[in-house]
């Protein structure tokens, strides 16, 4: 089989190229040359720019050159720019707390690459993504689903619910079955170079910081201002420094002073650039409603109330509850009150470890949107 290998230079692509080789295939390796943040400090430049500093080329291309492989270097950087940078940018402004790498595998990983993997002759795309697919045959052909990692601390599911039939049959997830201290003791058994210091990609890698807040001061000054913060019972309690650099849930970093109870962010009113905030406790919600909806295989009955479980964020937990839809909208019923659930994220749906699908959170009523 002739297969395209996304190569990082990281330590996960590395041993799915080296596993893939061993196994017979002809393969392709193919890297990513994304946008970079031209206005970060220099070298908060190069700290964003993992994917293309000097030592993951090196290493992608010690591991090209030692099984015999052609490397590619894919530039992507207006697309990326275009397809996943700039509407991060305006789910900020709009208020929401968007989630840009569950774009990201949809049109650039998974979409742009295996235009590519055609290009290339190439039937299958394999990634270094820790996830699993599970094949049948249907009398309307294969049928994908996709479930957790065996390695659940790794799992990366939750960033690939948005993913179609068509590009969950091209590709191939060959870590999903394997421990992370299997992958590294792996790669150490072939002599895969390593990075000297060790780390685990971040959520999103396109800018430098560890939070979004200087890179949202950076492209969007214009939407960084400051406004009332008022208690949930109307009653102001301070001045915020601009709503996108705020996300639902937050507590620290709020900037209220002479209140000895606990706060969290639970509204980001962008009409009048108001940030609203309540106590513990208030600010849990029993609901959510979410929109954009894709279910990896065959969708949940309509109408029809489902015992399952959702993940609100890429780190957190599981949640038991119900799920209703109607095509269009989602409502999942917590079996307990949550707080920090953040308009633009993603909310997944889980039945043990498969995903169903998923959905982004809004700000909307819930109780009217299956009417």
């Amino acid at each position: 089989m002739k297969i395209l290998v996304a190569m990082s230079g990281g330590v996960d692509s590395s041993l799915v190229t080296h596993m893939l080789a061993e196994q017979g295939h002809e393969l392709v390796g193919v890297r990513l040359s994304l946008w970079t943040d031209t206005t970060a400090p220099t070298l908060a430049q190069i700290q964003s720019r993992k994917c293309c500093d000097p030592q993951t080329v090196y290493r992608a291309t010690t591991v090209a050159q030692t099984l015999g492989i052609p490397l590619h270097t894919i530039d992507l950087q207006h697309e990326f720019k275009s397809q996943v940078v700039d509407p991060f940018l305006r789910e900020y402004r709009a208020g929401n707390t968007p989630n840009p790498c569950v774009i990201c595998n949809r049109t650039i990983k998974f979409g742009v690459l295996l235009k590519i993997a055609a290009e290339y002759g190439c039937s299958m795309l394999a990634t270094g993504h820790y996830a699993r697919i599970e094949r049948t045959q249907t009398p309307e052909g294969t049928l994908c689903r996709l479930y957790e990692a065996i390695d659940t601390n790794k799992s990366q599911s939750y960033f690939l619910y948005a993913l179609t039939q068509d590009q969950l049959r091209q590709s191939l997830f060959p870590l999903g079955t394997m421990q992370k201290t299997d992958v590294i003791a792996q790669a150490q058994k072939r002599g895969i170079p390593l990075p000297e210091h060790y780390e685990e990609s971040q959520d999103v890698c396109f800018y430098p910081e560890k939070e979004p807040q200087e890179f949202l001061k950076r492209h969007m000054p214009d939407a960084i201002t400051a406004g009332p913060i008022y208690m949930n019972d109307g009653k102001r309690v301070g001045t915020h420094r601009g709503l996108p650099l705020y996300t639902t849930g937050q507590r620290k970093g709020l900037g209220i002073g002479g209140l000895k109870i606990p706060l969290h962010v639970v509204e980001k009113s962008v009409h009048d650039n108001s940030l609203i905030v309540a106590p513990s406790g208030a600010d849990c919600k029993l609901e959510l409603a979410a929109s954009s909806l894709n279910w990896i295989a065959k969708p949940p009955a309509m109408n029809t109330v489902h015992h399952l479980q959702a993940r609100i964020s890429s780190q957190g937990r599981l949640h038991a509850g119900t799920l209703t839809h109607n095509g269009t909208w989602a409502v999942f019923r917590f079996a307990h009150p949550l707080r920090g659930i953040a308009p633009g994220q993603s909310a997944v749906f889980y039945k043990g470890q498969e995903i169903l699908g998923g959905g982004i959170i809004q700000n909307a009523d819930t109780q009217h949107v299956l009417d």
